[in-house]
């Protein structure tokens, strides 16, 4: 059996804040943890075209505060606020409690392994060809200047009766190197054929080298 580590949770509390920061007692624990995957889904759902690719959720007593990090915050915003006020409204019928909206702005999405991986799981949809969406993803990264992107793609590639796997692999992915500021994401892409995963890395240098 490989042995496979999230590189998400592999670097929590390390390089990376959890998603959801909160602390509840054991008997409103499992309702938490279902209200914020409510959340992410709803505001998936909603705005999954204005590039969000992380969900952020924090709680305290009497309030639930979501960040939303997207590519496109005009999107979200609508004119003159119509679209988070509405999305607050549908957020605290969603969970009973008073939602205060926060939205964060992506610079470069092209760095973003989440945004790119769910853009190539779009083109996949679209019947494009498997090689040519990685390597059309790939060199936009490497352009925003990326030092390394790695890509895997698993299912019925081609309409194949087989699934199998596609990789890609440009410059340098550091996995196991936990200074390495180093983005994952993954998307599916459902197309008429079945379900095929999409995973890629972006390595984007080391924290510390950003720090200085």
């Amino acid at each position: 059996m490989g042995q496979k580590v999230n590189p998400i949770g592999f670097r929590v509390g390390i390089t990376r804040k959890a998603d959801s920061r909160w602390y509840a007692e054991r008997k409103n624990f499992g309702r938490y943890l279902v209200e914020d995957e409510k959340i992410r889904q709803f505001v998936k759902k909603e705005f999954g075209f204005a590039g969000i690719p992380r969900i952020e959720i924090e709680r305290t007593e009497d309030e639930v505060e979501v960040l939303l990090h997207a590519a496109r915050p005009g999107v979200v915003i609508g004119r003159h606020g119509a679209e988070v006020d509405r999305l607050r409204d549908h957020l605290e019928d969603l969970v009973g409690r008073k939602v205060n909206v926060k939205i964060f702005e992506i610079n470069r999405p092209e760095l973003d392994a989440q945004l790119v991986a769910e853009d190539v799981a779009a083109q996949l949809s679209k019947r494009m060809g498997t090689r040519r969406a990685m390597r059309k993803a790939a060199e936009g990264v490497l352009q925003a200047g990326a030092l390394g992107v790695k890509m895997v793609v698993r299912g019925r590639l081609g309409g194949a009766e087989i699934a199998r796997t596609d990789n890609l692999r440009i410059g340098s992915v550091p996995c196991q190197k936990l200074q390495a500021d180093v983005s994952y994401g993954y998307a599916l892409a459902r197309t008429t054929m079945g379900a095929i995963g999409v995973k890629v890395w972006i390595y984007r240098g080391d924290f510390e080298e950003a720090e200085s």
